[in-house]
């Protein structure tokens, strides 16, 4: 029997990044992903890593920036705000092709809000929240587990496809405690040629000025590598729906909120399943479209106002309809409000 830690979300995100081989941690204190920081500035030391507190979001975004130019697995982490003021760097690193991981324990907004989870974030993670047409993989765990397992992957893909892979929880995750069996290292090895050091000539920039022959040509390189990975990466949970009337379609708290809805309207006799998006970005845009043939309707559940809400529009395309529920500002959808919306459409 594999041995089972019980762990708060953050913590498993923290353990998993220095199983993953992450080495440098660069971060700056917010509620809920408070943790990350606290444990890692622990566990690096242990590990031969570093642990810097910056001075900011803006100067630890920058520091990701450094560490993975020099070909070092480098992660940071912060809550809503403070990832809005990471997005300069991280449009920095898209541009000049970095791998790097970014964890967001979202919280409620919009501005600095409050502490309690939220999914607010969902256009900001998967829209490019800075400047340029550029594109992050976004991964989005619903349990512990998940956050575990998601994080040692995140920096996989994010070697893999030069890119920035961020992990969109929410505050309720980042602060529930869970069994987790930590995951082992996938084993996988990557070049790194491009990485500067000393003795060779490599560059690393985001600067480049010549539209015509220099920037346009690169934006092509980086849609290639897009492409790739929406033809390559994509991730989602079905759950009861083979023989489901209604979908509901949710991602991480508010899923596991939506399969507890599940069990009480099936008890009702009503056929409900429900379809979890893992990748935000790439959206599994085909998949949902097939998971609601012949469907009456999904109702999609989200901790906002609806965000992802567009991309289940985009992925149905009028076949069915599409119906929301949601409530921003940290506060949670319960089981029996769902079951409510759903019972209205019998």
């Amino acid at each position: 029997m594999k041995n089972k830690i019980l762990m708060k979300g953050n913590e498993a995100a923290a353990e998993a990044a220095v199983i993953a081989g992450c080495r440098y941690y660069f971060g700056y204190p917010i509620t809920p992903q408070n943790e990350i920081p606290e444990y890692m500035s622990k566990r690096l030391p242990e590990v031969g890593g570093t642990f810097i507190q910056a001075e900011s979001e803006t100067a630890a975004i920058n520091m990701v920036f450094g560490a993975s130019a020099a070909g070092a697995r480098s992660m940071t982490s912060s809550s809503s705000p403070g990832i809005s003021l990471k997005q300069e760097g991280i449009s920095y690193l898209a541009a000049a092709q970095l791998p790097c991981v970014v964890i967001n324990v979202s919280r409620g907004g919009p501005g600095l809000g409050n502490i309690a989870g939220s999914q607010g974030d969902y256009f900001q993670a998967t829209r490019g929240g800075g400047h340029g047409d550029y594109r992050t993989i976004v991964l989005a765990p619903a349990n512990c587990q998940e956050i575990a397992d998601l994080t040692l992957e995140a920096f996989d893909l994010a070697d893999e496809y030069r890119m920035v892979v961020m992990i969109l929880a929410d505050g309720f995750l980042g602060q529930m405690s869970e069994p987790v069996v930590l995951p082992k290292p996938s084993g996988k090895t990557f070049s790194k040629e491009w990485a500067v050091g000393i003795g060779n000539k490599n560059k690393v920039a985001s600067l480049i000025l010549s539209p015509e022959d220099g920037l346009t040509k690169h934006n092509y390189v980086l849609k290639d590598i897009y492409d790739r990975v929406e033809e390559s990466v994509i991730k989602y949970e079905e759950y009861m729906i083979e023989d489901a009337d209604y979908i509901l379609c949710a991602y991480g708290s508010s899923a596991r909120i939506c399969k507890q809805a599940i069990q009480e309207l099936r008890a009702q006799g009503i056929k409900v399943g429900s379809f979890r998006p893992i990748t935000l970005w790439p959206f599994p845009y085909k998949e949902l479209k097939k998971a609601t043939e012949g469907k009456k309707r999904v109702l999609t559940v989200e901790m906002s106002f609806g965000q992802m809400l567009e991309d289940v529009k985009l992925s149905v395309n009028g076949t069915i309809p599409v119906d929301f529920y949601g409530i921003p500002g940290g506060m949670i959808p319960t089981p029996e409000e769902i079951v409510e919306r759903i019972k209205s459409y019998e």
